[in-house]
């Protein structure tokens, strides 16, 4: 499951934070641009913006065969930064400099996870397994503090809150082999007329995992002769599922909203997640390493990831930096 877990780490934050990873840079300005389950009302207006993200998978096996599904996305941060008035209290700033930390208003993510409980594939074509996704709103203060120990200001982290569901659901096709559906919906209330406010209710870079146990799970990419009929009656709807795990491992799928081969891997050579959906690291790592200092100073200042990005580089010895010009790994026969 490590491998999987990287895997699906990678398609989390693909996207996260686009080169130059500056909040100032035009291609920041929108955000959480894969995998997006939006709310239904807005989805109502902007059917473009789907507010059910939906996979379906073959499983072979028995009635006593079981799986178990997970659902993971980002969910919208408001990072917020206040300075210390006169009286005590507390007003927003853009930006806001503490000795020699300086901190900038703009958003991050939490990473949300739904685990089901394994059930069979019997029980499952019988009653549907539904999750309920409900977070409540909430609000988080860090208070910055002068070398003296005054108070500064604060940073303050917010979220909107999220409602909905996952439905898990099996359907006997013929002996020993079942489709398996998963459902997410987004029933979260918003009534906001701008994207920034939808998106703070959006389950955004969703993606699924399917484990199974005492069964094996079908490539859709890939299927045998004989499933190939049902393999393409399949219905994912802002998604694709891959098998995932060791190569030869039919225990595991990712669905992803990423278009992606069975069993990928990240790259050994590869120095981090970078998060960029449209270059790959050799060329990222070379623009980073080409800002001014100016740049790289926002850079460092926008979004503790695109720091950990800049420290990370900037530490690249230049055998690494060789590294990653490219290599051959293998050539697979697709049928």
């Amino acid at each position: 499951m490590d491998r999987v877990r990287e895997i699906a780490d990678a398609v989390l934050y693909e996207g996260y934070v686009l080169w130059p990873y500056r909040r100032s840079a035009m291609k920041n300005r929108q955000r959480w641009t894969f995998g997006g389950v939006y709310p239904r009302d807005w989805s109502e207006q902007h059917p473009d913006d789907a507010a059910t993200m939906q996979t379906e998978v073959l499983v072979e096996g028995g009635d006593d065969a079981s799986v178990r599904v997970s659902v993971r996305f980002l969910h919208v941060v408001r990072r917020e930064v206040a300075r210390r008035t006169a009286d005590g209290g507390l007003a927003l700033v853009d930006e806001l400099t503490v000795g020699a930390e300086r901190h900038l208003a703009w958003d991050e993510a939490a990473e949300r996870e739904l685990i089901a409980p394994p059930a069979t594939l019997h029980a499952l074509g019988r009653t549907p397994l539904v999750m309920n996704i409900d977070i409540p709103a909430e609000r988080l203060e860090e208070p910055l503090h002068n070398a003296d120990g005054s108070k500064a200001g604060a940073i303050t982290r917010s979220w909107e809150p999220l409602a909905g569901s996952v439905e898990i659901a099996a359907r006997p096709l013929r002996p020993g082999l079942h489709r398996v559906t998963v459902r997410i919906d987004n029933a979260t209330l918003c009534s906001g007329p701008t994207r920034d406010e939808v998106m703070r209710r959006t389950f955004c870079s969703t993606h699924t995992v399917v484990e199974a146990e005492r069964a094996e799970l079908v490539s859709l990419t890939d299927p045998a002769e004989e499933l190939r009929e049902e393999a393409a009656a399949c219905r994912n709807r802002g998604t694709w599922p891959v098998l995932a795990g060791e190569v030869g491992d039919r225990s595991t799928m990712l669905s992803s909203p990423i278009i992606l081969s069975d069993y990928p891997e990240i790259a050994p050579e590869s120095p981090g997640d970078l998060f960029d959906g449209g270059e790959i690291d050799g060329m990222l790592v070379l623009n980073i390493l080409a800002l001014t200092d100016e740049e790289k100073a926002e850079m460092r200042d926008s979004d503790p990831k695109t720091r950990e990005i800049l420290e990370r580089t900037e530490a690249l010895s230049n055998d690494e930096l060789m590294n990653l010009h490219g290599a051959v790994r293998d050539f697979r026969m697709v049928r």
